[in-house]
C-alpha cells in the first residue's frame, strides 16, 4: 500500500493535488491485511473490520484499492447515490488508469431502474397517448438502439416516479421469467450476465439487503455470488437491515395490485372474465378501505397490538378483508393456468394474504421481552395505512444471512464511535467485542478553522417554556453574525416551522425552508445564493456536501434524542431493560451522538472550509452525559460567548478579503 498511498507513491505522482495522509495509508493497509486472511479462518464466519474514517481522509480509495488488488469479487454497498456516482465516475476511472487496467466494475441498481421490454411493447400496443406521447415514444425508441442495460438515469428527462416509467420499468410481480417472449433481449438478464463477469459491484444498502433477504428464503438471488462486502456509510446498516428482515402490509400494496389487475383485465381477458375479476377487485378495494377506516386517524407510528385490542371493529373488518383476499386469490388461480401475468398476480395476492394473517395473529404475548423477535406497529398517513413487523434485534439475522455467508465484511463510515469507542455499533450489528477496529480522525484543522458555540446558562433547557423564544432570538443573532451562510438543523418539523415563521420578516437574507421546494433545488439555491439561510430536518442532517463560503454556520437546535414513544424504539428499550441494561445509556445516548455527529459534519467538507458549529442545548454542559457528546465532536475550540462568535466571523471575513486581494 505504501507504493500507492505513500508520499512518493502512484497517487502522489499522478493525482493532481494529492497529499499523502498517514490515516488513508493505515486504512488501506488494514483492509489489505483483512482481505489476505487465509480461507480456513473465515470459512464459517466472515473476517470483519470496522473503520471510522472521518471527513477528508480519503476512505473511498483506501478501501477500493486493496479490494481491487485482492483479486476477489467485491460488493461495495453505499447508502447514497452521490457516493455511488463518486465511486463510478471518479475513483474507478483513476484505478483503471493507474493501478489495474483489467478491472471490471459495474453499478447494479434495483430492478425498477431498468426498462422491461415486455411491458414497453405492451404499452405501445395499448396506444395510450395520455401516458406515452409521440415525442416520448420517439425518444425512448432512439435510446433503446444504444443503451446496454436500459437504465432509467440515462433518460435525464424521465423521472423515476413518472407514470410513464412506472408502466415500463421492471417489477418482480410482472416478470414472466423464462416464459417471457423478450427473455433473450431482456436488459435485466444482460445486466445479470455482466454483473457475473465483473469483479467489483457497486450497489446500495437496500439492494444488498434485498439480496440477503431473498437468499435466506432459498428462492433465488439478486446479485451474483460474492466473497467480500464493503459497507460504506455503514452507520445505516442496522436501520436498513431492520426494514428487509421485517415485513409489511399496506393499503397502497392492495391498491397497487388492484390497479394492475384492472389494467391487465382490460387488455387480456374476455368480457365475461373481466366482469368476474373486476367484481373481486371491487370487493377487495371496498374491504381495504373499511379496514383502514377502523384505525385511528391520527398520523404517526403506533403499537399495533393496542389498536387491535382497543378497536373492536378491527377484527370484524379484518375478517371481511381476509375473505375478499381469499375470493380474489380463488379467481386468480383459474386465470394463472393460462398465459400472461396472472401467475405473478396470484403470487402477490397469496403473499398479501399471508402477511396480513402473520401481522394480526397472536403476537408472542406469552414470551418474556428479551425473547420477542418482532415488534408490531402501524403507521397512519393521510390516505395510507401500513401494518409492520420489525425485528427487535437484527444481530441474529445478520449473523445467519451475512456473516455466515461471506468471507470478509468491512464496515466504514465517518461516524461509528460514540464517546470514543465502537461498543454501540458492534453490539447493534452483533459483532464480538474483539472485532478489529480502526478510528482515524479527520485531517482538517478544526482547532484553527472552526468554533463550537454552546449558549451560556441561564439559557433554558429544551423542556422549559421559554426555550422556543430563546432559540429564535439566538438563531437570529448567529445568522446576522455569519451574514446568512447558515444551515439550521432541527429535530422536529414543528420547531423548524416555528423558527421559519419567526425569521421570515426579520432576516435580510434569502430564507429556504425544507418542504417549500424539492431537496435538490433547495441545496442548489443555498449553494448559489452565498448569503442564504436553509432550515431543515431529518435527511438534511447528512448527505449535504456544500464546501466553501455558502455554508459557514451550522446551527443545531438541540440534542437529537429520538421520540421514546416510537414503537420500534420502545421495543428495543424494553429488550435492553429485560436484559439488565440501561436503555438511556446503552441505546438512546449513542444513537443521539451518531446523529449529532452527522449534523456537525456538514460544516467542514474541505481543508479550506471554516466556520462555526452552534448547538443550542445547554445539556451539553449541565448534564453528566453531555461529556460523552462533547468527547464525540471534532476538536473545535468551545465558547459560551456570542461576542467570540462575532469576532470569529469578523476575523474570517478579514482573512478572506486579504486572500482575495
Amino acid at each position: 500500500m505504501e507504493r500507492i498511498f505513500g508520499p512518493s507513491g502512484i497517487l502522489a505522482r499522478h493525482l493532481l493535488g494529492y497529499e499523502s495522509r498517514p490515516g488513508q495509508l493505515a486504512m488501506a493497509q488494514a483492509v489489505a491485511d483483512l482481505l489476505a486472511t487465509p480461507e480456513e479462518f473465515c470459512a464459517d464466519q466472515a473476517a470483519c473490520l470496522v473503520v471510522e474514517a472521518e471527513t477528508g481522509l480519503g476512505k473511498t480509495l483506501a478501501y477500493l484499492v486493496p479490494a481491487v488488488l485482492s483479486g476477489k469479487r467485491v460488493v461495495v454497498s453505499t447508502h447514497t447515490r452521490n457516493l455511488q456516482d463518486q465511486i463510478l465516475h471518479k475513483e474507478i476511472p483513476l484505478i483503471i488508469e493507474r493501478i489495474d487496467p483489467e478491472l471490471t466494475a459495474l453499478c447494479v441498481k434495483g430492478r425498477q431502474n431498468y426498462l422491461c421490454l415486455y411491458r414497453w411493447h405492451q404499452l405501445l400496443a395499448a396506444r395510450t397517448p395520455e401516458i406515452l406521447n409521440d415525442e416520448q415514444q420517439a425518444g425512448i425508441k432512439a435510446w433503446l438502439e444504444v443503451t446496454r442495460h436500459g437504465e432509467r438515469s440515462e433518460l435525464d428527462w424521465l423521472h423515476l416516479a413518472s407514470p410513464l416509467w412506472q408502466r415500463i420499468c421492471c417489477q418482480s410481480h410482472f416478470c414472466l421469467g423464462g416464459n417471457c417472449p423478450e427473455a433473450a433481449a431482456c436488459f435485466l438478464n444482460r445486466l445479470r450476465r455482466d454483473a457475473a463477469s465483473s469483479r467489483l459491484l457497486i450497489v446500495n444498502h437496500h439492494l444488498l439487503f434485498s439480496d440477503l433477504a431473498i437468499r435466506r428464503t432459498g428462492y433465488g438471488e439478486v446479485l451474483p455470488r460474492y466473497e467480500t462486502v464493503i459497507f460504506d456509510e455503514a452507520h445505516h446498516v442496522e436501520q436498513i437491515a431492520t426494514t428487509f428482515f421485517g415485513f409489511t402490509f399496506s393499503r397502497y400494496q392492495v391498491v397497487d395490485l388492484a390497479g394492475d389487475l384492472e389494467r391487465s383485465a382490460q387488455t387480456e381477458l374476455a368480457e365475461s372474465a373481466q366482469v368476474s375479476l373486476c367484481q373481486a377487485v371491487s370487493r377487495l378495494l371496498a374491504a381495504i378501505d373499511r379496514f383502514t377506516e377502523t384505525f385511528p386517524r391520527e398520523r404517526g407510528r403506533f403499537p399495533l397490538v393496542a389498536a387491535i385490542t382497543e378497536q373492536a371493529t378491527v377484527r370484524a373488518a379484518h375478517d371481511d378483508l381476509r375473505l375478499a383476499l381469499t375470493h380474489l386469490v380463488a379467481a386468480l388461480e383459474t386465470l394463472a393456468e393460462g398465459d400472461g401475468p396472472w401467475r405473478q398476480y396470484l403470487d402477490r395476492g397469496v403473499e398479501l394474504s399471508s402477511r396480513l394473517e402473520r401481522l394480526l395473529a397472536p403476537q408472542f404475548d406469552d414470551l418474556p421481552p428479551e425473547e420477542i423477535p418482532f415488534t408490531y406497529w402501524f403507521e397512519r398517513g393521510e390516505r395510507n395505512l401500513t401494518l409492520c413487523a420489525t425485528p427487535v434485534d437484527v444481530a441474529l439475522e445478520l449473523q445467519t444471512s451475512l456473516f455466515a455467508t461471506v468471507r470478509h465484511c468491512i464496515f466504514s463510515s465517518a461516524t461509528l464511535t460514540t464517546g470514543g469507542n465502537f461498543t454501540y455499533f458492534l453490539e447493534r450489528i452483533g459483532l464480538p467485542a474483539d472485532t478489529p477496529t480502526l478510528s482515524l480522525p479527520s485531517p482538517f484543522d478544526y482547532a484553527g478553522r472552526s468554533l463550537l458555540y454552546i449558549p451560556e446558562v441561564p439559557f433554558p433547557e429544551p423542556n422549559d417554556s421559554s426555550y422556543a423564544e430563546a432559540i429564535h432570538q439566538t438563531v437570529e443573532q448567529l445568522i446576522h453574525h455569519a451574514r446568512g451562510r447558515s444551515l439550521c438543523l432541527f429535530t422536529s418539523l414543528a420547531a423548524m416551522d416555528r423558527t421559519a415563521h419567526y425569521l421570515r420578516e426579520r432576516l435580510p437574507y434569502p430564507l429556504l425552508v425544507q418542504g417549500e421546494a424539492p431537496r435538490r433545488r433547495l441545496l442548489e439555491a443555498f449553494t448559489d445564493q452565498t448569503e442564504s439561510v436553509l432550515l431543515a430536518v431529518a435527511s438534511f442532517w447528512e448527505g449535504v456536501d456544500i464546501p466553501g463560503e455558502s455554508l459557514s454556520l451550522v446551527i443545531i437546535d438541540k440534542l437529537p434524542f429520538e421520540v421514546p414513544s416510537d414503537p420500534v424504539i420502545m421495543a428495543r428499550v424494553n429488550r435492553i431493560k429485560a436484559l439488565g441494561g440501561n436503555p438511556f445509556v446503552d441505546f438512546q445516548i449513542p444513537r443521539a451522538i451518531l446523529t449529532l455527529r452527522q449534523g456537525v459534519g456538514r460544516l467542514m467538507r474541505t481543508a479550506d472550509d471554516r466556520g462555526v458549529i452552534a448547538i443550542l442545548d445547554i445539556r451539553l454542559v449541565t448534564k453528566g452525559y453531555g461529556r460523552q457528546f462533547l468527547k464525540s465532536l471534532p476538536p473545535s475550540p468551545v465558547t459560551r460567548d456570542m461576542d467570540a462568535v462575532a469576532a470569529f466571523f469578523t476575523t474570517s471575513e478579514h482573512a478572506h478579503n486579504t486572500l482575495q486581494h
